[in-house]
């Protein structure tokens, strides 16, 4: 039995490691690639070694001009990939927390409806959504904005999903004895549930930055003219995705995503399995 298990775990990491290396291989690829000069890449294709471009090109890459005004730079749209994907992220957490607040402890008449309501949206694709949205933000005048970027898309159906079945595994005894302590809504949600809450709210955010952060299409049509508010993901190309200048914008761009990830993952794997501490 001991030597089944044991073969049954070493099976289980090749297939581990096999996946994670078919998954790194294009990453390490084009990061190689990026190392070597533009004339080269035309010739030969990416490259698998190591070349003489580093220094130089990851030197440039946030500071070089790009685009058809040559004013945009990668730091510029770094800011604003930056911007939106923490205003996406918080956004989502505290309009999520909210409504499953309101769905769970208040005695609205019509709040399964409106939670189903709000559940159904999960059935449309966001295209169904993208011209309808394109065109209250254009109405309001929002387009190229940070407004017109971040609050279009912060209406979150699987965050006030989650947290509602999480508010109703909460005690009711606990909502009793905070409101016999004297304890309104705002301070119960504040003092009791908000702490007990965070392993989700740091996943919603780590699973939304990285949602908000790879955003393109949307961008794509709110940033109508000049270049000003291109983000990362939206910007790539004016670099040349072929170019040694692209493909190091396209490492860099990876690496806040994966930062947040790693530093969260702890918080990210309890909030998906629903430990609360």
């Amino acid at each position: 039995m001991a030597k089944k298990r044991s073969a049954q775990r070493v099976i289980d990491h090749l297939v581990l490691i096999t996946g994670s290396l078919i998954m790194l291989l294009p990453v390490v690829a084009v990061f190689l690639t990026s190392t070597h000069q533009n004339s080269e890449i035309s010739r030969e294709g990416l490259q698998m070694s190591w070349g003489p471009e580093f220094t130089q090109v990851y030197g440039q890459v946030l500071t070089a001009k790009a685009g058809f005004s040559q004013t945009i730079t990668a730091g510029g749209m770094a800011l604003n990939s930056t911007v939106l994907a923490l205003g996406f992220a918080l956004g989502k957490c505290l309009l999520s927390v909210l409504s499953a607040y309101a769905l769970v402890y208040f005695r609205l008449r019509f709040a399964s409806f409106l939670f189903w309501l709000i559940f159904a949206s999960l059935l449309l694709p966001i295209e169904t959504r993208i011209l309808p949205s394109f065109m209250v933000v254009h109405t309001l005048g929002l387009l190229n904005s940070y407004t017109g970027l971040i609050v279009p898309l912060l209406a979150a159906a699987v965050g006030t999903f989650f947290f509602r079945q999480f508010f109703k595994s909460v005690p009711d005894t606990l909502h009793e004895a905070a409101r016999i302590d004297g304890a309104g809504p705002f301070r119960f949600l504040v003092d009791i549930l908000l702490p007990v809450s965070w392993p989700m709210i740091l996943a919603l955010f780590a699973v939304t930055f990285v949602q908000g952060w790879n955003q393109y299409l949307w961008p794509l049509m709110i940033t109508t003219t000049g270049e000003g508010y291109f983000t990362l993901v939206r910007g790539i190309e004016r670099f040349g995705t072929a170019s040694n200048y692209g493909m190091a914008l396209a490492i860099l761009a990876m690496l806040p995503p994966v930062i947040v990830v790693l530093l969260l993952q702890k918080w990210l794997v309890k909030g998906l399995v629903g430990e609360q501490k």
